[in-house]
């Protein structure tokens, strides 16, 4: 049987509660904290751990919770930041197009958050400068729905970016993952993230019906890319039905 804890955080400005297993701290979490912990005092400085997961796994909050529970466990300081303020600006992506392979060309606004709509060279730029001690890094506003650059002040010896794409492996995305000291990969069940994915908009206001088109378009599309389309971590996960995880053989 599964022992569950309840932790709360605020996550993109919003108070989250979340629960994790404590078979799963002690199995997996504290281990990658000590390995991550090691890892920077061996080589005495900055680094950088990639959490590469589709939409819905909850990764915002695991990497929030990471951060957290490394500082309860006097590890090094580690601080979650994330890959969407690397969206292009909402001007650039109003103002664009995106071909598709069966050579359609749709707006850049139809497909927002897909791995098109980043600006990949602005985000080895910035990933470079943080390992050359730059403090800043930029974050999408929600409430703005547009990139903010220069807004988040990042400090930690060990700083973990979370996102979709970081170990996709089209185009320029696929050279990424060897910017990173370390990987970790979440994979999960389509229909395990479905019904999240749909729950998400109808809390944004959509209808059910609303909410399951746009499913087919835009978050499902999304959803299967990531999972047909990313390799593996140096720590690759499963998340299960009930959201707890498991290690990947």
């Amino acid at each position: 049987m599964k022992t569950w804890k309840t932790f709360s955080f605020l996550v993109n400005g919003l108070p989250v509660e979340a629960k994790f297993t404590q078979e799963n701290i002690d199995e997996i979490f504290l281990p990658l904290l000590h390995r991550l912990d090691q890892m920077q005092k061996e080589r005495g400085k900055r680094i950088i751990v990639f959490l590469a997961a589709p939409p819905a796994t909850g990764k915002s909050t695991l990497a929030m919770f990471l951060a957290h529970l490394s500082k309860e466990n006097n590890c090094t300081a580690m601080q979650a930041i994330g890959l969407d303020g690397f969206h292009y600006h909402q001007d650039y992506i109003l103002a664009h197009t995106v071909k598709q392979k069966d050579g359609t060309v749709l707006p850049m606004k139809q497909l927002k958050g897909s791995p098109e709509t980043y600006d990949v060279p602005h985000f080895r730029e910035k990933l470079d400068a943080l390992r050359q001690g730059d403090p800043m890094w930029p974050i999408y506003d929600r409430r703005l729905h547009d990139v903010v650059e220069e807004k988040l002040l990042v400090t930690a010896p060990i700083v973990l970016i979370e996102g979709n794409w970081l170990l996709f492996q089209e185009g320029q995305w696929k050279e990424l993952a060897s910017l990173a000291d370390y990987t970790v990969y979440i994979r999960a069940e389509e229909k395990d993230l479905k019904e999240r994915l749909i729950g998400r908009k109808m809390l944004g206001g959509f209808s059910r019906e609303e909410a399951e088109e746009f499913y087919k378009t835009g978050d499902g599309v999304s959803l299967r890319r990531v999972l047909q389309g990313s390799r593996l971590g140096d720590l690759s996960l499963t998340m299960d039905a009930d959201g707890s995880f498991s290690v990947l053989k």
